[in-house]
């Protein structure tokens, strides 16, 4: 059985977007990790209406329709009890508009080829996650566990 200790579970957007043969990625300075654009959603704001504000707040794309293609549950496991737990959507795009900024308070922003995603350093959830989504937007859930460094446990897909 898990202990709960844990804050108010937080509901969290990410689109992975696509230009051709590249995804835009987002290097966090904390651990140098890729990751797809997003953030929290804020109250109030439905799911879609988070993605497009981040995505823009991040990069400075305007998201055009953007198709909801993950729904996960990420929970941070530590010495057996349950320290944290959200909500990730993911949405997959390759209809924008705007400039890429290079940089931003998130983080560094650059074009990565396809083929070269898969190499980079992240999270190793989400290698699991976003060939799925880039390669054929194949929608995709599960859930995740973690330790708090996020070194991934489990991963369990569901159908």
């Amino acid at each position: 059985m898990l202990v709960t200790v844990m804050r108010t579970m937080q509901l969290v957007t990410n689109c992975v977007i696509r230009r051709d043969d590249e995804l835009l990625m987002l290097q966090k300075p904390r651990r140098g990790w890729w990751v797809a654009p997003g953030g929290k959603v804020e109250p109030g704001e439905s799911l879609m209406e988070a993605v497009v504000r981040e995505v823009y707040e991040e990069t400075g794309l305007t998201l055009n329709q953007p198709t909801l293609c993950g729904v996960f549950t990420i929970v941070l496991q530590e010495e057996g009890n349950l320290a944290d737990h959200w909500m990730l959507f993911t949405f997959y795009c390759d209809r924008f508009s705007g400039t890429v900024q290079d940089k931003t308070e998130e983080g560094i922003l650059r074009w990565k080829k396809v083929t070269d995603v898969p190499n980079l350093p992240m999270a190793e959830g989400d290698r699991q996650f976003l060939a799925p989504v880039f390669l054929r937007q194949e929608r995709i859930s599960g859930k995740f566990l973690y330790t708090p460094d996020y070194q991934l446990l489990d991963w369990q897909p569901e159908s």
